[in-house]
């Protein structure tokens, strides 16, 4: 059983209780983060932060984000060194995110997409594996590179001389 974790602020609350309610008839083990209430003028990182510090720390296998556009999840998420966040509203990039990139944040604009689509990409991104393949190794191997400040690395490939 994977153990997947899910946040939202007031943007996504409406939808977060949809997914966690199929998620839970899909027998998966699913930690709630946040909000636990509705309230207009709570902020996003306050639920996102924690939820991408347990993917990253391996407590949860997964996480999903979710703000009103899901931009704001995205960019709080991938703050955190070892996640990999991808702002998600199509079914190929659901899957593809995590076949190529190893992705393990999804992030949804609960504010943009209706909750059958929204069901879809979760249930996408979360029957995916990552791919193993060369090519994709050493493309995470280059962005876990930036997260360790490795200055040998440089955007384009171009090394200090």
């Amino acid at each position: 059983m994977m153990r997947v974790g899910i946040a939202a602020d007031h943007g996504g609350f409406a939808l977060k209780a949809k997914l966690m309610e199929s998620l839970d008839a899909a027998d998966y083990e699913v930690v709630d983060f946040g909000a636990h209430e509705l309230n207009p003028d709570d902020d996003y990182p306050d639920f996102v932060i924690p939820l991408a510090k347990a993917v990253a720390g391996g407590e949860i296998e997964r996480g999903i984000a979710l703000c009103g556009s899901g931009v704001g999840a995205s960019v709080a998420a991938n703050k955190i060194p070892g996640v990999r966040a991808g702002l998600i509203h199509d079914v190929f990039s659901a899957h593809q995110g995590v076949e190529d990139d190893d992705m393990n944040v999804f992030c949804l604009g609960g504010k943009v997409i209706g909750s059958a689509l929204a069901l879809e990409l979760v249930e996408r991104f979360l029957c995916a594996q990552f791919s193993g393949a060369p090519r994709h190794k050493r493309r995470i191997a280059k962005v876990h590179a930036l997260e360790e400040h490795d200055v040998r690395f440089r955007i384009g490939g171009h090394t200090p001389k």
